[in-house]
């Protein structure tokens, strides 16, 4: 899976983008919320860490813009940051984060977060398999629906064409 990391803070970046690569993930690392942005675009992350603080873009701004575009498929947002009051988790949550970890982030709780992230993505995309399947069945019931309409009207027209032909055909033997 495809995470997208956005941090300014070098070392940080360059620690986080060595854990996930451990672990199996594909990374793209930004230095600053702005290229995180263009990254984003670009790619198809369905996973973004995001420092809170960055110059320019902060990680509010990116998160806001990901929850605005239209983009096909869920992402899912963690903030990663310094600040660590109740008010800044409820201000990243109302951003739109999906996840709040606190710096130092503590490695281990960083990958079982990664993989709840792996959860919601999966059961995201089996639900979108679903309403695909589900689209295509309703299209076929339509289709089953307009066929045996046609079928029936089929068989009313053949019906009135019957009834004067017999009509006919009584009043010739008569005759």
């Amino acid at each position: 899976m495809r995470v997208l990391i956005a941090e300014d803070e070098p070392v940080s970046r360059r620690l986080l983008q060595s854990y996930l690569q451990k672990w199996g993930y594909d990374v793209t690392a930004a230095a600053d919320g702005a290229e995180a942005w263009r990254l984003f675009e670009a790619g198809d992350a369905p996973v973004v860490i995001t420092d809170w603080m960055m110059p320019g873009l902060d990680g509010l701004e990116l998160i806001r813009r990901i929850r605005a575009a239209r983009r096909p498929g869920y992402v899912v947002t963690i903030l990663l940051t310094a600040r660590a009051h109740k008010e800044d988790l409820v201000e990243g949550m109302e951003a739109g984060a999906d996840d709040f970890l606190t710096k130092p982030f503590d490695r281990d709780e960083l990958r079982v977060r990664l993989r709840a992230a792996e959860r919601v993505i999966g059961l995201e995309r089996s639900l979108a398999e679903q309403n695909r399947v589900l689209r295509e069945t309703q299209a076929a019931l339509v289709q089953t629906e307009k066929l045996a309409g046609l079928g029936r009207l089929a068989a009313g027209v053949a019906h009135e064409i019957n009834n004067p032909v017999a009509y006919v055909t009584n009043n010739l033997a008569v005759l």
